[in-house]
């Protein structure tokens, strides 16, 4: 997996409490990036939280006056140890322009959670299976 500080959205980001937003936006430009390889990350072990959600949003300033969400997925702190990914592995269809992560705690505030998210090169689990590894 190849990530581009270009292209990141979260590098090791702590996620304490209730909505944070990524913090960098990406800026794609009015193209179609559906089937773009992405990926969110745990860096550390989550300890506090009951679930997180991670959404992909899409705005067409960069100030995310009007944010639309194109995709959600929420995992639990059972499942959010150091190098669980969550179950996004493309960017989805809809971009306006301007891209961010909004992270949504539920439950305690984080203390030890941190994620790294952002464009990589390749789908990892599909070139495998393309190379029947």
């Amino acid at each position: 997996m190849l990530l581009d500080l270009q292209n990141l959205f979260s590098d090791n980001q702590a996620i304490t409490s209730g909505t944070a937003v990524s913090a960098n936006t990406v800026n794609f430009g009015k193209n179609d990036v559906s089937f773009v390889p992405v990926i969110i990350q745990a860096t550390s072990d989550f300890s506090d939280l009951t679930s997180l959600t991670a959404e992909i949003q899409t705005s067409s300033d960069i100030a995310f006056t009007t944010p639309v969400t194109l995709l959600s997925s929420t995992m639990t702190l059972a499942n959010l140890k150091a190098g669980a990914k969550f179950p996004i592995s493309y960017l989805p269809k809809g971009n306006l322009g301007y891209m961010r992560l909004a992270y949504t705690v539920t439950g305690s505030a984080e203390t030890t959670g941190k994620i790294t998210a952002g464009v990589v090169a390749s789908d990892e689990a599909g070139y495998h299976e393309i190379q029947g590894f």
